[in-house]
């Protein structure tokens, strides 16, 4: 792989709902943002890696394990209204003037899918240079589909197909596929990270992870269910 200008970004604020300080939280032995640290370390594809947050506790264990934290993420930025893009374009536009480089990609790692492994950052990449992509997300195989068993209700209360399609659909597997997004990894090109204010764009990628390396910790049981299979894996 030829040599690029990457840096990789971590966000992660100390304000959590779901799980109270899960950025930081010991799960199978080690604080939850660790894991993603130590990817980002392992996959030797980064410059910097920078740490977005507002918590000094957060701070201080990220530089412990080698990350970067060189500024503090503002309040407005680190409020439960605050857009992800946002973050990240800040974190993003901070490192340039702090470390005085302009990279040619941005890749964030989401420090909540510490599932993921090393090469699904190094193959998504791969996949995200190969294709052409001006930017790419993660996710897995949808377990339920928009066209045959996801519904929203109207105003009016009256039930219906998220999603229809033109002939009658008996069984899941013949609905189109669809995917559920797994906040794992985040690939942009400089100008489209700068310029653009939607994920979704004409030349956006998709990098289809399993089930099994997609969980989100969003709440409790989503992080007793990480470290059940990180001790049944043997994650270190």
């Amino acid at each position: 792989m030829p040599k690029y200008k990457i840096l990789c970004t971590i966000c992660a604020r100390g304000g959590s709902k779901g799980v109270k300080n899960k950025n930081i939280k010991s799960i199978h032995g080690k604080p939850l943002i660790v894991y993603t640290i130590e990817q980002a370390i392992a996959s030797k594809l980064f410059e910097h890696i920078v740490i977005s947050t507002d918590s000094d506790d957060i701070a201080n264990i990220s530089k412990e394990y080698g990350a970067e934290v060189f500024f503090k993420r503002s309040a407005e930025m680190a409020s439960d209204t605050a857009g992800k893009l946002d973050v990240i374009r800040d974190a993003f536009v901070r490192s340039e003037e702090y470390y005085n480089e302009a990279y040619d990609y941005l890749i964030d790692l989401d420090a909540t899918a510490p599932l993921r492994v090393v090469d699904d950052i190094l193959n998504s990449f791969t996949q995200f240079l190969e294709n052409n992509h001006d930017n790419l997300i993660t996710a897995m195989p949808s377990r339920r589909s928009p066209y045959f068993n996801l519904v929203e209700v109207d105003k009016n209360g009256i039930v219906a197909l998220s999603k229809t399609v033109d002939s009658s659909i008996v069984r899941r597997q013949d609905t189109p596929k669809s995917y559920d997004m797994n906040a794992s990894i985040y690939i942009w090109k400089r100008d489209v990270i700068l310029s653009q204010k939607s994920l979704f764009l004409e030349k956006t990628g998709l990098y289809v992870m399993p089930e099994e390396r997609s969980i989100d910790i969003d709440s409790e049981l989503d992080y007793k269910l990480v470290e059940l299979i990180m001790k049944e894996n043997n994650v270190s």
